[in-house]
């Protein structure tokens, strides 16, 4: 119970800090959404109610993260944007590793694809 009321707590605060990044008030995600309650995304955001699934699917293709993510169940906002940022930034900061750093490296990313490969 206690870990349903953390990923509640996380949803909430990731609604609103998504929301924000992009500059958007309530009442404009609410459009953006669909909603015809504008007070539907303030009590998301304090965490009075929780979205139905239909509104979560919207929510992450609209704030391009996934639904574990959204939900506070894993901190990978979009498993191929994370994938990208991580090999262009290998490929720029390869040059002056040691071969030691190079394969922690690898063996990191191989971790990583490995663990969330399954869900795809």
């Amino acid at each position: 119970m206690e870990n349903e009321n953390n990923n509640l707590n996380l949803t909430s605060i990731r609604i609103k800090q998504m929301r924000l990044e992009r500059n958007w008030t309530q009442k404009d995600l609410s459009k953006k959404l669909g909603l015809k309650n504008d007070t539907a995304i303030a009590n998301y955001e304090a965490g009075y109610s929780t979205p139905k699934d239909d509104i979560k699917l919207k929510m992450s293709e609209i704030f391009d993260c996934t639904l574990d993510y959204l939900m506070g169940k894993s901190d990978i906002r979009n498993y191929d944007k994370d994938e990208q940022e991580f090999k262009f930034a290998y490929h720029k900061e390869m040059e002056g590793l040691t071969d030691e750093e190079i394969a922690d490296a690898l063996r990191f990313y191989k971790e990583m694809k490995k663990k969330y490969s399954k869900w795809f």
